[in-house]
C-alpha cells in the first residue's frame, strides 16, 4: 500500500433501496477498521424513491462516504464500474445494497489478503433466504486454486479484489442492458488471471439476503435464450484462457451442474411453466452438445449425470418424471444418543436417503453400483454410482439461529450398504460428532444454536435439523440442551450411563480422540 492510500474501497450499487439499506449502512458504520482506512462509494442507478436523499444525508454526516449517481441502467454492472473508477483503496470490496458485512469483515479480510499477497480474497458468506457456497468455507485456504479447491462454487462478485489487479487486466462488468451472469463474466476471468486467491473461512464476513419484497436488483425470472447466450459467452472466456483438459472440464462442470442440471431437477422444474421448461431444456441440450467434452458430464454424480444425459437427448418428458421423483427425496435422520460433558456436546446419529416411505435404492452387478430411478431406458453409465458411494459423507453443522453462521463440526462418519428387497440395497449414513462451545466461533456462542445433519452423495446435498434446542446465555458458557422429543431437560443429575461410550469404543470415539466423559448424559 502506497503512502496515503486507503486500505479498502467498498462499492455499493443501489436502486430504489429505501429502508432496506439500513442494515448495510449500520454494518458499514460499525466496522472495526478505522474510518480513516476505508471508504464507501455508493452508486445510485437512477432511483425514483427516497434512496438518493438517504444517501446524501449519510454522506453529509460521514466524510468517508461518497455518493455517485447515474441514469437508470436497470442492472448493477454500470454502477459497479463507476464505483470502481472512483475507488482509491488498495482493495475493492463489492457489496449489494440488500446485504451487509459482519463487524470485523473489512479488517479481517484485508489483513488476510495482505498477509497472503492475494489478488482476490473471499470472506466466508452466510445466507438469509439465499443459498451461499458451503464446501468452499470448510477450512481456510490461503492459496486456493481452481484445480485443488471448490473455488467455482463462488462466482458472485462479493469479494475483495486488489484494485491494481482489476485495473491491470481491465476487469470490468459487462454493461449491456440486463446482461445475465454479469458477475460470472468478471469473476471467471479474475480467477484465471489471479496470482493468488485466498479464502477466509473462520470468520463470517458477508451476509447475503433476499429482500422480503423480492426487490433485489437482479431478482427477475430468467429468460432462457438470453441467459444461456450469456452463459456461453462466459464459457468463451474460460476457453480463451485454458487448453482442453481437466481444468477446463472442471470449470465447465460448474455451469453444467449449477445453471443447467439444477434447473431441470426437483421442485425447480416441477413448479415452472411447461413452456419455460421446454425452452430451458432446449438451451441446455444445445450447450451440452456444442460446448462440453464428454468428461464434463462424466464427472457429475449419478443423479446429476442422469439429468444431463436426458437433457442432452432432449427427453423432456423423462426429465419431468425424474424431477417429480427427485423432488421427494429427503434425508431421514435419527439422533441416536447425545451427551454433554462440560462445554462439549457429543452426538451419535444415522441417516438414510428416502423418497416418501421408500428408501432410495441401488443395485450391484458386474462389480459396479447403480442408482435406481423411475425412468426407463437410462444407460448404466449414467446411473453408475460406484465412485459416488465411496465419496458420500455425513457432516454435522452448528448454525447460529440469529446470524445463520454455519460451522462444520469434527465428525467421524461411515456409509454402509443395507440389503433390501429383490437384490437391491440401500445406503445408511452413521456418524459421531462433537461440538465444543468453548471454542466454537472463537468462543462467541451467546444465543440459540441449531444442529443439522448434512447428508451428501449421489448428487444430493440435504440438510436435516436435529431435535435439540441449544442455548448459551453468554459467550463460552455451558449450553442448555433441550431435547424437543422430550420437551424437558433433566431436573437433577441422574447417574452417568456409559452406554453411548461403549458403543463408540474402538470406532468413532477412538478416531475422534475423545476421552470418556465424566459428566451426566442428557439422553
Amino acid at each position: 500500500m502506497t503512502t496515503g492510500e486507503l486500505k479498502v474501497s467498498v462499492v455499493v450499487p443501489t436502486y430504489n433501496s429505501g429502508g432496506h439499506l439500513q442494515q448495510l449502512i449500520d454494518s458499514l458504520l460499525g466496522q472495526s477498521m478505522p474510518v480513516t482506512d476505508f471508504e464507501v462509494v455508493f452508486v445510485d442507478d437512477g432511483s425514483t424513491d427516497d434512496t438518493p436523499a438517504r444517501l446524501a444525508e449519510l454522506a453529509a454526516a460521514h466524510p468517508h462516504v461518497t455518493v455517485l449517481s447515474c441514469e437508470h441502467s436497470g442492472w448493477p454492472s454500470r454502477p459497479r464500474n463507476l464505483g470502481l473508477d472512483r475507488a482509491r483503496g488498495e482493495y475493492v470490496q463489492f457489496v449489494d445494497d440488500d446485504d451487509w458485512l459482519a463487524d470485523e469483515a473489512l479488517e479481517r479480510l484485508h489483513g488476510y489478503a495482505v498477509a497472503n499477497g492475494a489478488d482476490i480474497a473471499i470472506g466466508k458468506m452466510t445466507g438469509h433466504g439465499r443459498s451461499v457456497p458451503r464446501e468452499l468455507f470448510r477450512v481456510n485456504r490461503p492459496d486456493a486454486r481452481l484445480d485443488d479447491s471448490p473455488l467455482m462454487e463462488s462466482l458472485t462478485c462479493h469479494k475483495m479484489f486488489r484494485r491494481a489487479f482489476l485495473l491491470a487486466h481491465d476487469l470490468r462488468f459487462p454493461e449491456e442492458p440486463h446482461k445475465r451472469l454479469e458477475d460470472h463474466h468478471l469473476v471467471a476471468r479474475a480467477y484465471l488471471l489471479s496470482r493468488r486467491t485466498s479464502v477466509l473461512s473462520d470468520y463470517t464476513c458477508y451476509h447475503h439476503a433476499r429482500r422480503p419484497d423480492g426487490g433485489n436488483l437482479t431478482a427477475t425470472r430468467m429468460e432462457p435464450s438470453g441467459y444461456y447466450d450469456s452463459l456461453r459467452e462466459v464459457l468463451d472466456i474460460v476457453d480463451a484462457h485454458t487448453e482442453p483438459g481437466l481444468l477446463r472440464d472442471t470449470m465447465h462442470r460448474r455451469w453444467l451442474r449449477s445453471e443447467m442440471v439444477r434447473r431441470l431437477r426437483g421442485t425447480g422444474l416441477g413448479n415452472a411453466p411447461r413452456d419455460w421448461v421446454d425452452q430451458v431444456a432446449a438451451e441446455v441440450q444445445k450447450t451440452i452438445q456444442e460446448r462440453f467434452a464428454p468428461e464434463v458430464a462424466g464427472g457429475l454424480r449419478s443423479v446429476e449425470r442422469t439429468v444431463a444425459g436426458l437433457a442432452a437427448q432432449g427427453r423432456v418428458e423423462d426429465l419431468v418424471r425424474l424431477a417429480e421423483w427427485d423432488a421427494g427425496v429427503r434425508a431421514r435422520t435419527r439422533l441416536k444418543a447425545y451427551e454433554l460433558t462440560g462445554l462439549t456436546l457429543t452426538l451419535l446419529l444415522n441417516s438414510q436417503l428416502r423418497n416418501a416411505d421408500e428408501p432410495v435404492s441401488f443395485t450391484h452387478a458386474d462389480g459396479r453400483d447403480r442408482l435406481v430411478v423411475p425412468v426407463d431406458d437410462v444407460p448404466d453409465e449414467w446411473l453408475d454410482c460406484t465412485d459416488d458411494l465411496s465419496a458420500a459423507r455425513l457432516d454435522v453443522i452448528a448454525q447460529h439461529a440469529t446470524t445463520n453462521d454455519e460451522f462444520f463440526l469434527p465428525v467421524h462418519h461411515e456409509v454402509d450398504r443395507v440389503p433390501g428387497e429383490a437384490g437391491e440395497f440401500q445406503v445408511r449414513y452413521r456418524g459421531a460428532a462433537t461440538v465444543d462451545f468453548g471454542t466454537l466461533n472463537e468462543g462467541r456462542t451467546r444465543g440459540e444454536w441449531i444442529l443439522k445433519a448434512r447428508v451428501a452423495g449421489f448428487g444430493w446435498t440435504i440438510d436435516a435439523k436435529l431435535p435439540l434446542e441449544i442455548t448459551c446465555d453468554a459467550d463460552g458458557a455451558r449450553p442448555v440442551v433441550v431435547d424437543k422429543r422430550k420437551k424437558k431437560t433433566p431436573a437433577s443429575p441422574p447417574a452417568p450411563r456409559p452406554g453411548l461410550w461403549r458403543r463408540l469404543t474402538g470406532s468413532a470415539r477412538d478416531r475422534l480422540g475423545l476421552a470418556r466423559p465424566q459428566a451426566v448424559p442428557l439422553s
